[in-house]
Order: structure tokens, then sequence, then C-alpha cells
């Protein structure tokens, strides 16, 4: 049994990553990329609580009074040179006819905006983990342009993956009516309810405001490995309780063939090599959302040891968050590795003034191009992560659906 394994998993339940995902075919996946979806993790490099560190320190752990009162550690305006250079290749993209499932850095190019965008990819990886970019033309251009240039400037951090079942590799976060409710069926993102700290299944998140909402919808991020410290202090029950794989996580039907309906798995890991840091995978109405299983008995439910260990954490995370707001034209780019966000429940203006409208990326970085070294089978696969069910094709529709 791997350390730290509390239940025994046969190895044919385990799905396997498809071994061609880098070199899928053209006709189905334009870039030759496919996503690797969701799997279980390598439960047998998978570590003991007596193994996760009781502090850490580093770039990684920051606290909201390191920003809050100084912008300019977080926030960069793009230049009107910058924006000039992103337009004009956005345009040429755009009259090359290249479908947007195809857009890399190769055919995007950026000589001068690209360096920044380099940059930071290494302290979103390494660092503080986020960064706001403003002025964003997202009023003025049309949804094309916002779509290829945001997508474009997403290439630079990492490969996008696909955030849902139907393959979309660029999401609309924007109330379609769906019932907030039905935890087990509806992704919270296309509801106006608050979303709790949770982090995405890529690596990098990326939120582009086209519009606001009248009230509400603010965004909170906060250091994962600075709650840590502060659990190891006050809460080491609940720290341990985290490192354990008994945290089933569902799917809500976005489910292969032959996957199950959910993945079993702890919150918190150490990589798998690399630099043995500590890498956090939670959202907490994924763990909510399984009684129509663990009332049939297929899985346990949720003890009440884990009922104590989420309220601790989403209240230590509610204490330590740095508060933003989104305006029209913001670009928010975060780790989903060291960090988690949320986000508050939100009115939007009567009609017909648009509703609260942002586009999402979700971005992979692989273990062999800076990525953490996850303990995950498909770590080093190009479009590790993400949703994706079959060989659904990636699509990239310009408006919700």
């Amino acid at each position: 049994m791997a350390p730290g394994l509390l239940v025994e998993e046969p190895a044919a339940q385990l799905p396997q990553v498809a071994k061609n995902n880098n070199e899928a075919p053209r006709h189905i996946f334009p870039d030759g990329i496919r996503t690797s979806g969701q799997h279980p993790p390598l439960y047998d490099v998978l570590k003991p609580y007596s193994e996760f560190p009781t502090e850490i320190t580093g770039r990684t752990v920051w606290k909201r009074d390191d920003f809050i009162n100084n912008p300019e550690r977080w926030v960069h305006p793009f230049t009107d040179e910058e924006i000039a250079e992103l337009s004009a290749t956005a345009d040429a993209f755009i009259a090359s006819g290249t479908p947007l499932t195809g857009i890399s850095k190769e055919n995007f190019v950026l000589p001068k905006l690209g360096k920044v965008l380099t940059n930071l990819r290494e302290d979103l990886l390494n660092g503080k983990g986020f960064i706001l970019f403003k002025r964003f033309p997202a009023d003025v251009w049309g949804p094309e342009k916002n779509a290829v240039a945001y997508m474009g400037l997403g290439t630079y951090l990492g490969y996008f993956v696909s955030q849902n079942g139907r393959g979309h590799v660029l999401g609309h976060v924007k109330d379609v009516g769906d019932d907030p409710t039905q935890i087990h069926s509806v992704r919270i993102y296309r509801t106006t309810a608050r979303q709790f700290f949770h982090a995405d299944d890529g690596d990098i998140v990326g939120l582009l405001c086209v519009h606001r909402a009248q009230e509400g919808g603010e965004s909170d991020i906060v250091s994962v490995h600075n709650v840590w410290n502060i659990l190891q202090k006050e809460h080491p029950d609940v720290a341990e309780t985290l490192t354990k794989p008994i945290w089933y996580f569902d799917r809500k039907g976005e489910v292969s063939h032959g996957q199950e309906e959910w993945v079993r798995q702890p919150i918190v890991y150490i990589e798998n090599g690399g630099q043995g840091r500590l890498y956090c995978k939670w959202d907490p109405y994924y763990v909510k959302s399984l009684t129509r299983f663990s009332d049939k008995g297929l899985i346990p439910p949720l003890s009440e040891e884990q009922l104590h260990a989420l309220k601790v954490l989403e209240d230590t995370c509610q204490q330590e968050a740095l508060h933003m707001v989104l305006e029209v034209g913001d670009i928010q780019f975060l780790s989903n590795a060291h960090l988690l966000h949320a986000r508050t429940a939100y009115r939007d203006f009567a009609p017909p003034a648009p509703r609260r409208h942002l586009l999402r990326l979700w971005l992979a970085t692989p273990e062999g191009e800076g990525g953490w070294a996850l303990p995950m089978p498909d770590s080093r696969e190009k479009k590790r992560g993400g949703i994706q069910v079959n060989d659904t094709p990636p699509r990239a529709p310009l408006d919700a659906e």
C-alpha cells in the first residue's frame, strides 16, 4: 500500500493517459495537442503527513499586507506600444484564417510584449503567482478580436486546455440561468452565486473582464503556502486531514468511457520530484455534490473530520485574502498550484444592459517546460489537466452557450 493510501484501488479502475496526447490528429485538434483531462493521482508516490513541511518559506509565501497598498508590485497597465503590438498581431492572425483553436506562440508573434509575458510566467510559477493587467481594450475591440488577442497572450504562459465536456478552450464566466443549488450538475461559474476558495483544473487561470456586474462579483486570492503555515501552527489536525487521499471530487457527468464518476485524491500534495513543493487542488463544490453516490453506499460520505477541515480551510482563506475588483479591460492571471481564488456573489444590471461577462483561460505548464512536477500520470503532457471527454474537439465560442 502506498504511503498515506487508506483504500485499495484496483489498477484496472485507473484510467490510462493516452500515449499520443502530444501527437493528436490535427483534423480533431488543430494544434496537434489533446487535453489530457482529469486523472487520479499516482497513489504510490503520495507522501504521508509526516513528510510535509512544518513551515514554508520563499517567494510563494505572501500576505495581504505585502500587496494591498503596493499595486505597483502586482498591477501592470499595458502601454500604448504594447497595445499597438497586440492589436497588429491579432489583426494579422484573424486575416490568416487560422482557427482560434490552432493559435500558438509560433503564429502569434509578440516580439516585445512576449518578453514581458515570459518573465511573468516565471513569477506565476515560482513567485507570488498572480498579476493584474489593465488597459486591454475589451470595450473597443469586438468579440473576435478580444478572443484572439486574449488567447494570444495566453500562449506565452501555457497551453490552453478544455474547460468542460464540450471542449471549450475559451470559457465564458456569465450567468446563463442555471440553478446554483443543483451543484451535482451545475458549474457555479454559470450562475451569480458565490464561489468559495478553489483552484481550477489547469496550472494557470486567466480572467478577462468584458462587462462588470452592477454589484458584487469581486475577486479574492490567497497564498496556499501562507495558509498552510497558519494551519500547521493553529490547526495541525486539519493540515493532516488535507494530506489524506480520502477526498472524492465529482466529475459532474463529464466522464470519458471507462472512467468513474469521481476522482479520489488528497487536497494538498508534495511534488513528485522537482523542488518538492506543496501543491493544492481544491473546490468545495466538487466534494459536497456527491451525495447521489454516497447515499447509495458507492463512496463514503464526508466525515465530521472532513467537514471541520473544509470549514477551517475556507475561514483561513477568507482571513488572509487579498481583495480586488476587476474592471472592464482588466486581465487577472493566477497560479492554480499555490494560490486559491474566490468570487463574491453578484447582481447584474437590468436588461438591456449587458450581464457580467469574463473570458476565461485554463493554461497548462508541463513539467518539462518549467511546470511543477505533479504526482499525476500526465505531469509531462503538454496539455495536462483540464476536462476532456473522449475525443471531443476543442472549441472557442465567442459567446456563452
